[in-house]
């Protein structure tokens, strides 16, 4: 049983979501595991990962404004929490709806995607953000 470890840098343009599956199935690819499981961690509390699909961007718009709806940003005292401006608690609930962590099965050499999935990095804050995802890869060599 083999391991690797990496860490994926993604800026993000602010608000949405960022298809990062073209920065991991190369890395997974490269390690030589045949069959295994990756898991990828977001370190932030204002981020989320997500597996969506990855064919037609309205899918992302309308995930985007169905949480707008559940999770609107601050201002007059809708949160107690606004160190970082009105849309600093809205995030932290985003991201406690959503998930840190993905799980995915590899099989040979890939992570298993189905045919219109992507992985995503959800940026529920206003602003550009560097965010940091950590890859964790276990598994057996070809």
């Amino acid at each position: 049983m083999d391991q690797h470890l990496h860490w994926v840098i993604v800026d993000t343009p602010g608000r949405g979501l960022v298809d990062v599956t073209s920065r991991i199935c190369p890395w997974v690819s490269a390690q030589g595991i045949s069959t295994g499981v990756l898991t990828i961690w977001c370190r932030h509390t204002s981020a989320s990962l997500l597996v969506q699909e990855n064919a037609s961007p309205d899918v992302r718009a309308d995930l985007e404004t169905f949480l707008a709806r559940l999770v609107p940003d601050g201002g007059a005292g809708r949160y107690r929490h606004a160190d970082e401006g009105p849309d600093d608690m809205p995030a932290h609930i985003r991201a406690a709806l959503t998930q840190a962590q993905l799980s995915i099965p590899v099989a040979e050499g890939l992570p298993v995607l189905g045919t219109w999935q992507g992985i995503y990095l959800w940026e529920h804050r206003l602003a550009p953000h560097r965010r940091e995802l950590v890859l964790h890869l276990m598994g057996e060599r070809t």
